[in-house]
Formats: structure tokens, C-alpha cells, sequence
């Protein structure tokens, strides 16, 4: 009687035990299916994103866009190109700075050239492009085109029957995709360059010492391994930026929304690529 007499007492006052469990499943699967929701969004957007390019380069029925894409390209990739370098290149004399110590104590200072060789472009090279253009570039694109929809632009491009995925997605997934290829091999050759800087102007390490380490631990599937990853983040980026922008909703301050939900969503997605990719290589015995 007791124990029944409590619980009618705590369900007068609107508590259960059973709430205790109940609430925090529901909020953890109310948040999987969001996501899930989300990703499959903008799966299906990559996919009529495909479609387009599909009728335009195989079917000839409908034009790409180069000079959208090309003027795209020039502000995603052209103006990223200063401050990438300088952030790889800060990197790589970080690296040679912090390897040389600890590689000395073994005899084996000469091996930083190894080292960095392989962490720049199998990781660090596409990695840093990819985020630096996240915050240069893609809310850049996610603020634009969510400007555009609280502008009602978008219902004026389809009352013209102009799809939006054609004349704004499109041109803007492709040039972030071409953009961060080009930009994590910027970003590999500076890095590298930076830490042959610092090795034989500080370090005492030869030049010839570290081309030779460098070329005999850097093979051209590390290098191209780094361009496909750098390929497939770009991808993500401009899809990511693409999608948020185009569902802004609650006018400025949804547009800032957007933005800010844009740089997290895409830096979380480029580590979760990078982490699916290293481990297949990883698999196929590629690394």
C-alpha cells in the first residue's frame, strides 16, 4: 500500500520513474532520426546534382554553366589560395620543429624528411585546405544562398522555370570539388617546402639528405591518395553549404543559423571522410 500510495502521488505531481528512461531514449532517438533525415537530405541532393551534370555532359540536353562554374571557382579556390599556404606552411615548420628534438636523442634527425613527407600528403595537406575552405568558402556559400531564399529569389529563379539545383548547386559543388583538389596539392608542396626550409637553414639537415629520405618514403599512392581525400572533401563541402543554405527559414537570423551550422557540419563530416577513407586504404594496404 505504501509503495502504491508514492507512485499515485508522484503521478499526481507529473513524475514517473519510467519517465527517467523514457525521456532520454526519446531525445536520443528524436536526434539519430534528425540526422539521419539530414544526411539523406543531402544524399538526394548530390544524386539530382548528378542528374544535372549527367544531361548536360552526356545527354547534351541542357548546358552546365562553365563560365558560373570558372567565376565559382575564382572565389572559392583563387582567393583561398594565400591563406592556405600560409597555414600549411606554418604546419610545416611546426612539424620540423617538433620532430627534430626527439629524433635526435635516436641519431635520426635526418628522418624528419620521412616523417613529414608522409603525414603531409597522406593527411595534413587535403586536411588543412579542407577546413581553412570551410570557413572561407563555405559558409560563405550557405550565407549567400540562404540570403537568396529569405529574398525570395529562389521562388523567383523556379516561377521562371529555372531549377535552382541547375543554376546554383550545380556550378557550386563542382568548383569546391575541383577548388580543394587544386588547393591540397598547394597545400602539400608548401608544407613540404616550409619544413626543406627550416631543415637546412636551422636544422643542419642537407638538402640532398632530405630530398633522398623524402622520395624514398613518399610513394606516388601517398600523393594521390591525399588528392583523391582532398576531391572527396571538396564534394562535401559544397554540398553541406548547398543544402543548409537552401533551407534557411526565420529570415537573418536564420541565414546566421545556416552559417554556423554549415562550418560544424562540414568539419565534422571532413573527419568522419577522412577517418572511412584512411581505414579503407588502410585496408587494401595502401598506407
Amino acid at each position: 500500500m505504501p509503495a502504491a500510495q508514492n507512485n499515485r502521488q508522484d503521478d499526481a505531481r507529473g513524475f514517473s520513474p519510467a519517465a527517467l528512461v523514457i525521456a532520454p531514449l526519446g531525445f536520443i532517438g528524436g536526434r539519430a532520426i534528425g540526422l539521419l533525415a539530414h544526411v539523406g537530405a543531402v544524399m538526394l541532393l548530390f544524386v539530382e546534382m548528378l542528374g544535372w551534370i549527367f544531361r548536360a555532359v552526356i545527354q547534351r540536353k541542357v548546358r552546365l554553366g562553365v563560365g558560373a562554374i570558372i567565376a565559382q571557382m575564382i572565389r572559392v579556390g583563387v582567393r583561398s589560395v594565400v591563406i592556405v599556404s600560409l597555414v600549411s606552411g606554418c604546419v610545416g615548420l611546426i612539424l620540423a620543429f617538433q620532430l627534430s628534438p626527439p629524433l635526435e636523442q635516436f641519431g635520426q634527425k635526418e628522418l624528419v624528411a620521412n616523417i613529414i613527407g608522409i603525414a603531409v600528403l597522406r593527411e595534413l595537406g587535403p586536411l588543412i585546405g579542407a577546413i581553412v575552405l570551410t570557413g572561407f568558402a563555405g559558409a560563405s556559400i550557405a550565407a549567400e544562398i540562404g540570403t537568396m531564399v529569405v529574398g525570395e529569389e529562389i521562388e523567383a529563379l523556379e516561377a521562371h522555370a529555372l531549377n535552382p539545383v541547375r543554376f546554383l548547386v550545380v556550378p557550386r559543388v563542382i568548383a569546391a570539388c575541383v577548388s580543394m583538389t587544386i588547393l591540397a596539392v598547394i597545400a602539400n608542396w608548401v608544407a613540404i617546402l616550409a619544413a626543406l626550409g627550416v631543415s637546412v637553414a636551422v636544422l643542419d639537415i642537407p638538402y640532398d639528405t632530405f630530398k633522398a629520405n623524402l622520395l624514398q618514403q613518399a610513394k606516388p599512392i601517398d600523393f594521390w591518395t591525399g588528392v583523391c581525400k582532398g576531391t572527396i572533401f571538396g564534394t562535401l563541402i559544397g554540398l553541406i553549404a548547398c543544402y543548409n543554405g537552401l533551407k534557411v527559414t526565420g529570415g537573418a537570423a536564420g541565414v546566421g543559423k545556416a552559417t554556423t551550422g554549415t562550418v560544424v557540419q562540414c568539419v565534422v563530416a571532413i573527419i568522419i571522410a577522412d577517418l572511412i577513407f584512411t581505414a579503407i586504404f588502410y585496408a587494401l594496404k595502401l598506407v
